[in-house]
């Protein structure tokens, strides 16, 4: 999984896209897989569920960590609020593993939408 992140990462950023639009779009990809997972239901193996669950918890681990690191520019209450999230989708990731229904995966999506598109309108900043 690490690898395919690895290579989804190396090919984007062969066409000069911005870290921000990068995340946004890793973001839009895991909310797809999630709603793919969330409309195909009954369709869908625990595997299938399980691949897409952990594709979404890796992202957020990755983005937790980047942006909790104390060489991380953002403001204080920023990174905070991304940890917060981020423990709140471990929890909520865990619980849809435990009592598995197809509605919980909306939270995810959500998140991950708006996320993504607040990545995609804030205006970049030289720095």
């Amino acid at each position: 999984m690490y690898k395919q992140a690895a290579q989804a990462y190396q090919k984007t950023s062969q066409v000069a896209v911005s870290p921000r639009e990068l995340e946004a779009t890793i973001l839009m990809k895991a909310a797809a897989r999630l709603q793919l997972v969330k409309d195909e239901w009954e369709q869908t193996s625990f595997a299938e569920k399980d691949e897409a669950l952990t594709y979404n918890r890796k992202l957020w681990t990755v983005l937790v960590t980047s942006v909790t690191s104390p060489d991380n520019p953002l403001p204080q209450p920023i990174k905070d609020n991304i940890a917060t999230l981020g423990v709140f989708i471990f929890r909520h990731t865990m619980d849809i593993l435990m009592n598995p229904e197809p509605d919980k995966l909306g939270t995810l999506i959500s998140i991950n939408r708006s996320i993504a598109e607040g990545l995609r309108a804030q205006p970049q900043t030289a720095g």
